[in-house]
């Protein structure tokens, strides 16, 4: 029998506010896609919607702290599966990031941007520090982030991997760090910024630089950033209109149903329609930013948080490649980039922060 208190509490806001941005990331797809071989995109961003809310939905069937119990194992899915890539790209040298399941490709990294946020909170309320961690407290921590980090941007992935760790910090951060450890982990990590230049791809480094100067490849790696700032830039403020985007329609913009779903709606509906999808991820984030504040207990502050970070990061890393301020990493914009592993691992997120909110008053 399910708890009726869980559904008189239940986060009704929430659930619209990620509808409402899912609603006019299928409308965008649409336009995205209109005319195009693959016009159909929309419809199936549609059925990955309908399953990722049934997936959400599912989460929070169960008590989040039953997730708690399972974190650790989770876990070691997540790897197993990355593995799994390893084994599966050998055999079909075409695929390197996905695990192809009938007539779905699975994307298992996506998958471990969930696990390591249970397994980060566990590991944190089990071992509580009030008074902050020392370095030596956090070598464990800093080991379950970097595993799965270095495994996906192996791939390679380097756009994932930076969101793994992005997640990560954000949570280590959040559970205080004593300033002493804070400033020496950010003076090594920084000192270790140039000799990781040598482990990165010829193509990773080509966008890094053109990040800096678009002009010195403008047909090659420098193409994306400058495509979609023109798109921006001639919305204006209201935009062209729907359907009348000229650089998406005369296929300029590259990757506009994934990285830059945000050029095709910032040409479309202009600096107002930004402002307007901004303000609605604005409103998830101080959303649930109040719901981990609001949790009973630690596992599910830290929980809240981490979802929070993961949706805040992507947003930023995202809108800023389409306005040329971030390096091209290929990282999906929530609920509004195309694709299905991305949409089931972000309404993971928002069905353990439903599970969080109704949760609250149960205690």
């Amino acid at each position: 029998m399910i708890d009726r208190r869980l559904l008189t509490h239940f986060d009704w806001p929430l659930l619209i506010l990620v509808l409402t941005i899912s609603f006019i990331g299928v409308f965008n797809l649409y336009s995205a896609t209109f005319g195009e071989a693959e016009s159909n995109l929309y419809a199936k961003q549609i059925l990955w919607m309908g399953i990722g809310l049934a997936f959400a939905l599912f989460i929070t069937v169960f008590d989040y702290r039953f997730y708690r119990d399972l974190a650790y194992i989770f876990y070691g899915i997540s790897l197993v599966l990355l593995m799994a890539i390893f084994v599966y790209s050998a055999i079909n040298p075409e695929v390197s990031r996905w695990i192809k399941l009938g007539p779905f490709f699975f994307q298992p990294a996506e998958l471990t941007k969930i696990t390591i946020i249970l397994f980060l909170a566990k590991y944190f309320d089990r071992f509580s520090k009030r008074d902050g961690y020392l370095l030596r407290d956090l070598i464990i921590p800093f080991t379950i982030l970097l595993i799965p980090s270095l495994m996906v941007a192996k791939q390679p992935d380097l756009g994932t991997a930076i969101s793994l760790l992005l997640i990560g910090f954000s949570i280590i951060l959040f559970v205080k760090i004593k300033w002493k450890s804070l400033v020496i982990m950010i003076l090594g990590g920084t000192s270790i910024l140039p000799f990781m230049w040598n482990f990165l791809m010829p193509y990773q480094k080509k966008r890094i630089l053109t990040f800096f100067k678009p002009e010195i490849d403008p047909l090659g790696a420098g193409y994306h950033i400058i495509q979609s700032k023109i798109a921006i830039g001639s919305g204006g403020v209201l935009g062209k209109g729907f359907l009348k985007g000229t650089q998406c329609k005369l296929h300029f913009l590259p990757a506009q149903h994934t990285d830059f779903v945000f050029s095709v709606l910032a040409e479309e509906w202009g600096l107002l329609g930004g402002f307007i999808l901004l303000g609605l991820y604005l409103l998830f984030i101080t959303w649930g930013v109040n719901i981990s504040i609001r949790s009973k207990d630690r596992f599910g502050t830290i929980v809240a948080f981490g979802v929070v970070s993961l949706i805040f990061w992507h947003v930023i890393i995202n809108i800023g490649m389409a306005l040329g301020i971030m390096p091209v990493v290929g990282i999906p914009l929530p609920f509004m980039s195309y694709g299905g592993s991305a949409i089931l691992s972000m309404m993971a997120g928002v069905g353990l922060l439903l599970n969080i909110s109704m949760r609250r008053y149960i205690f």
